[in-house]
Parts: structure tokens; C-alpha cells; sequence
């Protein structure tokens, strides 16, 4: 087996839910619309110059496209401060599974912490996938990176999916934005998981060297004289 076969991570659901549910999907295939239709420079008043946008910005597209988007499983319906869903999925046969999309964590398991609000509950998407990671990765599961438009925020953690794949893990989020009112619609992303390969590090710290400070000046001169520099030089 070659290393690219091995890092598959292997997305598992019961049986009654196969083509029931929106399948997970490489973060590639789920860049918001927002991002396709913004602009690839737009005139700064400060500089009065043409300025590139987040668009031209490889470190923010390339967070956003790395690694798996985890979509929520059906529409809800947002109003009057509650949330409804109108999904009718079949009983659990071999597996037990939550038929619900969602559920909540009482506020007093964020005790102590900024989420603590005493009058809100946290809400918890449901994900109806099991997922193994291959051997010596865990895998890192948060918000939608840069996906400022969504109504919630996802907490983020760090699960060791090469040992712990045999049940379902969900979802808390901090849903932020009350005055939203409408649907959620199927299939938006509400957690983006990250393979992270399971290593110790070291920390080193130091002042540039000579050479170092020669390398630095080199790269900055190039940024100042073109475009792209990351992009074509750098960039993995």
C-alpha cells in the first residue's frame, strides 16, 4: 500500500441512511458562493490604488479548502426563537442513531468559560457519520474556516480518530447571531474537519543570523516588487 492510499479518512453511516443524508465532501467543493462572485481587487480609497482582495490571498483560500466539510443534515427553520425541522428519517435497525438534526448542552457545561450565557442553551449538530482516520492521525474538527456569513459559531476539537471511529462524533455550537430569522439550508457546512498527523515538537528560539537577515531583506525586496510572490514561490 502507498502512502497516498493509506491517508483516506473512511466516512461510515447506518445502512438506513445511505443516500438519505448529504455525504461529506473535500472542503474544495464547498467554497461559498460569496468567495466565487467577490471581486479579485477593489479600489482602496487610503491608497487610491487597485488592492488585491482575500480572494488573491492563497493562506486564506487554501485554510478554506483543506480537508473535509461535515454538511448539516436537513433544512431548519429559524423563527420566533425556536428551531423546527420537517425531516422524517427511518428508525435505527443494527444502529441506534439520533433522528433528530440537532439537540442542545445545558449552559452549565460552559460554566466559567465566554459562551456561558445563563439564559441560552448551546446547540449540538447531530452528524450521523462515523469517521476513521488512518493510524498516527487525529483529526481536527471546528468552524467552517472564514465562513463569517454563518449564524452559529462550531467549537473546535481535536479527536484521535485513528482509535475512536466506532461512534458518532457531534457537534457543539455557539449560535451567535439571534436577530437571524429563515432557514438553514441542507447541506450547510457546520464543521470542517482536518487531518492532523499525531507528533511531538519542539520549540527553538533564536536572533536572525547574518544570513538569515540577508534572506529576509531578499524576500521582502521581492514582495515589494511583484505580485504573487507567495503564490509562485512558495506555495505548496
Amino acid at each position: 500500500m502507498s502512502e497516498t492510499d493509506s491517508l483516506t479518512l473512511k466516512f461510515r453511516c447506518p445502512k438506513e441512511l445511505e443516500g438519505r443524508i448529504p455525504q461529506p465532501v473535500p472542503a474544495p467543493m464547498g467554497v461559498p458562493e460569496w468567495v466565487k462572485s467577490m471581486p479579485a481587487t477593489a479600489f482602496s480609497a487610503l491608497n487610491q490604488a487597485e488592492e488585491q482582495t482575500v480572494k488573491r490571498c492563497p493562506p486564506f483560500i487554501d485554510a478554506m479548502t483543506t480537508g473535509f466539510l461535515i454538511p448539516l443534515i436537513c433544512d431548519l427553520k429559524v423563527e420566533d426563537g425556536g428551531i423546527s425541522w420537517d425531516n422524517e428519517l427511518p428508525p435505527g435497525g443494527a444502529i441506534d442513531f439520533p433522528r433528530s438534526p440537532i439537540s442542545f448542552h445545558d449552559v452549565s457545561q460552559v460554566t466559567g468559560s465566554p459562551l456561558f450565557e445563563a439564559d441560552r442553551f448551546l446547540l449540538k449538530f447531530h452528524n450521523l457519520w462515523t469517521i476513521e482516520a488512518p493510524d498516527g492521525w487525529a483529526l481536527l474538527f471546528t468552524h467552517p474556516v472564514n465562513r463569517f456569513d454563518l449564524p452559529f459559531t462550531t467549537v473546535t476539537g481535536l479527536v484521535d480518530s485513528d482509535r475512536f471511529h466506532d461512534s458518532f462524533v457531534h457537534f457543539p455550537a455557539h449560535w451567535h447571531d439571534t436577530a437571524f430569522r429563515g432557514v438553514l439550508p441542507k447541506g450547510t457546512p457546520v464543521a470542517q474537519c482536518i487531518p492532523v498527523k499525531r507528533q511531538s515538537w519542539a520549540m527553538q528560539t533564536s536572533a536572525f543570523t547574518e544570513e538569515e537577515i540577508a534572506d529576509i531583506h531578499e524576500v521582502r525586496d521581492a514582495l515589494k516588487r511583484e505580485t504573487g510572490v507567495y503564490r509562485k514561490r512558495f506555495r505548496a
